[in-house]
């Protein structure tokens, strides 16, 4: 039994709350397969390792398992789909936790981009010209808790209007029952009405208030900037170093995984240095 001596290891009360979410072993199915060398736990705690601390794969410590036995279940179980289960299972555990109805109604769209590590392929990535920033663009769709419903990586020369559409038809099969969306004003014009009229989605957008200069804390739109800085603490997401776009999506879903699992065994709260609410906020033009 390896020991415990990372941050980013799991608790006793973490592991009870992510073991039943995780994929049946092959061997326990009917379809028979070879038990497992390495435990589940070890796998994970290797996972969140690398997410928490950003190390290359192959620079792992030597008291987990084997590089390549790690990667190969980051990978298979991001192609199954396993780590966006978790995370909605999750979601909707810290709603009721929070006395709120399981499914959201209302939701944050938001995008941020990052820099690209000099591995990652140049046919992924692009230069955002708003934002000065050769690199990718993460899209982020957050309830107004701050918990992540969906989130796509795309080359950062990507226009947000342009990808909001395939984020907001992939929300409306994924969570039919969310009627309002908060976002930017440049999810505004027409894409408000090609919502409202292919998805039945209304876009309601916050402007910042006429001369205002610098940073401005707007409504509804500071809960995913707020969401956005807790899942940076995650060294791994403070620049994209991923070769697959897909991979860079489940970098962020594990670390929005981390922190649900830390508030469902109550070990510490959210982070209080990444924007808490404030008592007051500027109100839109």
């Amino acid at each position: 039994m390896r020991q415990r001596r990372y941050p980013s290891d799991t608790s006793i009360g973490e592991w009870a709350v992510l073991e039943p979410l995780l994929p049946t072993p092959a061997c326990q199915l009917s379809t028979g397969g070879h038990p497992e060398k390495w435990p589940r736990r070890e796998i994970v705690d290797a996972i969140r390792y690398v997410v928490d601390t950003g190390c290359k794969w192959r620079a792992l410590p030597a008291d987990f398992p084997p590089f390549q036995t790690v990667f190969g279940f980051f990978s298979r179980w991001r192609a199954a789909g396993i780590f966006n289960l978790i995370r909605d299972q999750l979601r909707r555990r810290v709603r009721r936790a929070m006395g709120a109805s399981p499914h959201p109604v209302a939701a944050v769209i938001d995008s941020q981009s990052v820099k690209v590590a000099a591995t990652v392929p140049r046919s992924t990535s692009g230069f955002d010209p708003g934002k000065k920033i050769p690199g990718r663009k993460r899209h982020i769709v957050v309830d107004m808790k701050g918990l992540l419903l969906f989130v796509m990586v795309t080359p950062a020369d990507t226009h947000d209007a342009v990808a909001a559409k395939e984020v907001l038809f992939r929300l409306r099969l994924m969570h039919p029952q969310i009627a309002v969306v908060w976002a930017d004003s440049i999810y505004g014009g027409t894409l408000v009405d090609w919502a409202k009229s292919f998805l039945n989605l209304t876009i309601k957008t916050v402007n910042r208030p006429e001369g205002a200069k610098g940073f401005v804390l707007l409504p509804r739109r500071w809960v995913v900037e707020r969401s956005l800085a807790w899942w940076l603490h995650a060294r791994r997401n403070a620049r994209d170093y991923e070769t697959r776009p897909e991979h860079s999506e489940a970098m962020l879903t594990l670390a929005a995984i981390t922190l649900m699992t830390r508030r469902l065994t109550r070990q510490t709260p959210y982070p209080t240095s990444a924007a808490p609410r404030p008592a007051k906020i500027v109100q839109a033009a």
